[in-house]
């Protein structure tokens, strides 16, 4: 059965050189409308959980939460997915550092007015301020990783960043443990305080 996971699955094939029919079919089967373009696993992590928060299900919505496995792919997926391919509605999240890529990648895809938001640093550095330094270490103690966090605290490296830069430091230091993360972070938040370029994508969805 044929579900946005086996679109997401064929839109990636496709970027790497592989056939284009299948995320064709895929589309018009599945009535895809929107893609959310994502530079990694972590932040479809937190934009699903949020989704799913708000009672959503985007993939039912025809909506396609997909990570590019890197910011600066942006243009290869805007060319596929946008008005060059398969002409979805183009969106997504990046990091201040990547606004330029996602602007030129968009533009060049002839994308008019690309809406995508923008992270101050990026997405994990967003949830750690809304959440505060004190509520995100409570996360990660209920979480079971409290040793490894101490552990990693203590390096030399770490003496002069804040405690937010090092908790940012922290989740990348473990394959998987940013993507778990951003659901757990994303999950925590109240209402009120979910961080401003997330609320913006989900309305614009």
């Amino acid at each position: 059965m044929a579900d946005m996971e086996s679109f997401r699955e064929a839109v990636t094939a496709w970027a790497a050189g592989g056939p284009e029919e299948p995320a064709h079919e895929l589309a018009g089967r599945l009535s895809v409308r929107t893609a959310v373009l994502l530079e990694g696993l972590s932040d479809a992590a937190a934009v699903s959980a949020l989704a799913a928060l708000h009672g959503r299900n985007l993939a039912d919505e025809g909506v396609c939460v997909l990570p590019m496995g890197g910011a600066m792919n942006i243009g290869r997926f805007a060319r596929l997915l946008g008005p060059p391919g398969l002409g979805l509605r183009l969106t997504g999240l990046c990091d201040e550092g990547e606004r330029g890529y996602y602007a030129r990648g968009m533009a060049r895809a002839g994308t008019a007015q690309p809406a995508f938001f923008v992270c101050a640093a990026d997405l994990e550095d967003e949830l750690i301020r809304a959440l505060g330094v004190t509520r995100v270490e409570e996360l990660v103690r209920a979480e079971g990783d409290q040793r490894a966090l101490r552990t990693f605290l203590h390096q030399p490296a770490q003496r002069d960043r804040t405690d937010q830069q090092r908790l940012r430091r922290f989740f990348g230091t473990k394959k998987g443990r940013k993507i778990h993360y951003g659901r757990v972070l994303v999950e925590a938040l109240d209402p009120d305080d979910v961080p401003a370029p997330l609320v913006g994508l989900l309305s614009s969805l």
